[in-house]
């Protein structure tokens, strides 16, 4: 089983549409949509849609907030219900889900593959100057610190083999936002989990609004030290 975990908050502007379209790409594919409880009804728009179609299952978190603990409930969902492979993606189509079947491609030689928007060049469309830097400045500022051998070491469009999910599990990853996406990644790397950058073209978001905040900025300038001194893992 190839399941697709999707993390979302107030995203009922997109959420119907990019589930259809996973599930167009082939039978293969699942969906497991993990909602922190969106006030603009994210939840019930995946339940009315989708109530009779068994490939897709939503979780709704209750008094829980955050990218990080959302994907980690997806993957012990998804282990538990037996995938052998896990894929994670954005909710708002700046991950094309056309691309999924590549990723799934690279998992056959791989254990970890990541869809990279700067893997033998740029490519990221819609996005101000600004944050086309600040992106490329905090992928060379991790990769730097934690000597990690890519070039896009923030993209959250992975695709991931049971026996990585399951190390990302049993490794205790601490970090609570986006800074999770490198935290994954130096833990696999450390594990001996080689990963393979698969090119892709990231799009700015279709519908609603960014949840990029300066506390997640803050805490990935935190989190490579916090890694390097305390390499050993353990609970958040």
């Amino acid at each position: 089983m190839k399941i697709v975990v999707i993390a979302t908050y107030n995203e009922r502007e997109n959420i119907v549409a990019l589930v259809e379209r996973i599930l167009s790409l082939t039978p293969l594919f699942h969906v497991l949509v993990v909602d922190d409880d969106s006030p603009d009804g994210t939840g019930k728009f995946v339940d009315d849609a989708f109530s009779g179609e068994e490939r897709v299952r939503l979780i709704s978190r209750k008094g829980e907030r955050g990218y990080a603990s959302a994907v980690e409930r997806g993957f012990r969902e998804a282990v538990r219900r037996g995938a052998d492979r896990v894929l994670t993606m954005d909710a708002d189509f700046s991950h094309n889900p056309d691309d999924l079947p590549l990723l799934d491609s690279a998992l056959d030689e791989f254990p970890l593959a990541i869809g990279s928007r700067y893997h033998n060049g740029i490519r990221v469309l819609n996005w101000s100057p600004g944050r086309l830097l600040l992106s490329l400045a905090a992928n060379a500022y991790a990769k730097t610190i934690l000597r990690l051998p890519y070039a896009d070491c923030t993209s959250g469009f992975r695709g991931y083999r049971r026996e990585a999910v399951e190390k990302v599990i049993a490794s205790g990853v601490r970090s609570n936002g986006y800074a999770f996406l490198v935290e994954v990644l130096a833990r696999a790397e450390k594990a001996g989990f080689r990963s393979k950058e698969v090119p892709i073209i990231y799009t700015e978001r279709r519908a609603g609004h960014s949840k990029m905040s300066r506390m997640t900025i803050l805490e990935a300038i935190i989190l490579p030290w916090r890694i390097l001194l305390r390499p050993s893992g353990g609970k958040r």
